[in-house]
């Protein structure tokens, strides 16, 4: 009898994935499509042990979902994620002494969905155990902790992923830096003015009815045509007070793309301020004016403080919505990690733009896992 449906489906699925798509990929070029190296044919000696943890994932979807049962299912994945990892750092390596230098060996498809169904049954299995958050993060970082070892130890060193990385090693970091910095410098405006913002809209009706519709229609618009539709006007500003241009103001750069993004942002920090204001009870105010309380004192004692895990989740939107779309900004010459991917998707190829991906995919998690800490812990906090 399957207790497990979730995990059923995810070892399926790798069971399909494995036996049909390639492992690893061996082309003589970035440029060429590889051919393709099946799960089977990497598996040997050493490596054959990365069945064992994938078998227990399997024998666990028949058994009864007991605590102890779920610490090993987060520990098998976890078990079958790194040594996936391993298996395709040796595999490459092996096949590296066997092609010309030039040869590039890419991860398959399997690898991919290999990696993806063993990360799901690992937070399955940790979203079952309702493990404390910061419990979920030392695991977290105990994970990428191994990962790292592995980076600096060379087991990946043949993969073309790394061979991408190593060539351009000072441009990666500083396309890290210059991404951070544009959801950085688009965050602190955005939440300058979308507090403000939507505490007039809680207290003014007629703002809220003209202010949220206008905040919706630059939602829909798309980051590519937004970023278009700047252009003219900011180009515009910069030829009539050239200290503007100066300043780095103009159709193309960093700062339009900051623009965009605070415009992108302003919705979802100005609606959860609204909406986190709202639902203070009504109580909680008539019991401060009873204690002689201000206005202004009401808001930044009582409805703020109680307000702010509703905007943190408003930010946390913004903050993730800013990481992706800092990668489009690339194509107005903004940089960051989608100048690498784009360089990537120009250039046909696929690990260039993995490089730029998997970063920002990274970012998005991380974010999210820090917004995740912060607003349970003010959640829990007695007010």
């Amino acid at each position: 009898m399957v207790r497990n449906r979730i995990l059923l489906v995810l070892v399926v699925t790798g069971l399909l994935a494995s036996s049909s798509l390639a492992f690893l990929t061996v082309a003589p070029n970035r440029l060429v499509s590889g051919v393709p190296i099946g799960f089977g044919r990497v598996l040997h000696g050493w490596s054959l042990v990365v069945l064992v943890p994938g078998f227990v994932l399997a024998l666990a979807a028949f058994l009864p979902q007991r605590p102890v049962l779920q610490a090993g299912i987060a520990a098998a994945a976890a078990g079958f994620l790194l040594l996936l990892l391993g298996l395709a750092g040796s595999a490459a390596a092996l096949l590296a002494q066997t092609v010309p230098p030039v040869a590039r060996i890419s991860l398959g498809g399997a690898f991919w969905v290999l990696l993806a169904a063993a990360a799901l049954a690992l937070s399955d299995g940790l979203r079952r155990l309702a493990l404390p958050r910061w419990a979920l993060t030392l695991a977290a970082a105990a994970l990428l902790g191994a990962v790292g070892v592995m980076l600096l130890s060379g087991t990946l060193d043949a993969l073309a992923i790394h061979r991408e990385y190593a060539a351009r090693r000072t441009m990666f970091a500083a396309a890290i830096l210059r991404h951070v910095a544009m959801v950085v410098l688009a965050l602190l405006p955005a939440t300058l003015l979308g507090v403000p913002m939507g505490a007039l809209a809680r207290r003014r009706p007629g703002v809220s009815a003209s202010l949220f519709p206008l905040l919706n229609i630059v939602q829909t618009i798309p980051s590519i045509a937004l970023f278009g539709l700047l252009l003219a006007p900011l180009s515009g500003l910069a030829g009539l007070f050239p200290a503007l241009a100066r300043l780095g103001l103009g159709g193309i750069g960093i700062l339009p793309a900051v623009i965009a993004l605070v415009l992108y942002a302003l919705l979802p920090v100005t609606r959860n301020t609204a909406e986190g204001l709202a639902a203070v009870s009504p109580a909680v105010l008539e019991a401060g004016r009873g204690l002689g309380m201000t206005q202004p004192q009401l808001f930044w004692r009582v409805e703020l403080p109680l307000a702010l895990p509703m905007i943190l989740s408003g930010l946390r939107i913004a903050t993730l919505q800013a990481i992706g779309l800092a990668a489009v900004a690339a194509l107005i010459g903004a940089g960051g990690l989608g100048a690498i991917m784009f360089q990537g998707l120009f250039a046909d190829a696929l690990d260039l733009v993995l490089l730029g991906v998997l970063p920002i995919a990274l970012l998005a998690l991380a974010a999210n896992a820090l917004f995740d800490l912060g607003i349970g812990h003010l959640r829990r906090v007695p007010r």
